[in-house]
């Protein structure tokens, strides 16, 4: 009898000792930090690059913000989390509008962050697994409403088609927004996509007190760009 308590004892404490380590592994774990400061990939101009006003964004002054609807402890609750370390390229025509171009646009994922310490550990430890998969990518592909001319200050609405990389999954997304140049020295704009997770196997870990995960996941890019000229 004895034996079988104490094999029992050896039982529990073994199923906690993996318990604990899961949970280390997915929420309880330091978040990453970047392996170096983020900066653009220079566009391959398509065309005569003298045309072109060539735009970086700002880090400072940009923010990339993700939404997600969940139950948390029983109440409909909306996560979210944003980071500023967002880099890329614009190069704008003005004299031809509709033949600007946007370079890969880059989001280092291991400095996402939400309100809450758990879930950002769940973030980077399982669910973006952001040692293996530093960055996030955004590569456009084709934009729709461009203007004949952009006037200074004036609200432009556009689409910009695209290729999503998460976690080495690509599919094909689509953002709509503005887009606003002051001058020819600056671009301001924000654009927003509705993504499905499960096309890019963002799977949910099991949570104490989190259920209903939504699948479809709001991504915002907000940016300010300055010309390099």
């Amino acid at each position: 009898m004895k034996d079988k308590t104490l094999l029992g004892g050896v039982i529990v404490m073994g199923v906690g000792a993996v318990l604990i380590g899961v949970v280390w592994v997915l929420f309880l774990q330091p978040s990453r930090t970047p392996t170096a400061p983020l900066t653009a990939i220079p566009l391959a101009l398509e065309g005569n690059s003298a045309q072109f006003t060539i735009f970086e964004i700002q880090s400072a002054s940009s923010e990339v913000t993700f939404e997600i609807a969940e139950v948390l402890r029983g109440l409909p609750t909306t996560a979210v989390g944003s980071s500023r370390q967002v880099a890329g390229q614009i190069a704008v025509n003005f004299d031809s509008p509709n033949e600007s171009q946007i370079g890969p646009i880059l989001i280092n994922a291991r400095t996402l962050a939400t309100e809450n310490e758990f879930r950002d550990n769940a973030i980077h430890g399982f669910i973006l697994d952001t040692e293996a998969h530093e960055f996030i990518t955004f590569s456009p592909t084709q934009i729709i409403g461009l203007p004949e001319q952009f006037v200074t200050e004036e609200l432009v609405s556009i689409v910009v088609e695209g290729e999503l990389t998460i976690r080495n999954i690509t599919q094909p997304v689509v953002f709509e927004g503005t887009v606003t140049a002051n001058g020819r020295t600056q671009l301001s704009g924000t654009a927003t996509s509705q993504i499905d997770r499960n096309a890019f196997q963002l799977e949910i870990p099991q949570a104490p007190g989190v259920a209903n995960v939504s699948e479809q996941v709001s991504l915002t890019i907000q940016f300010f760009a300055k010309s390099t000229e």
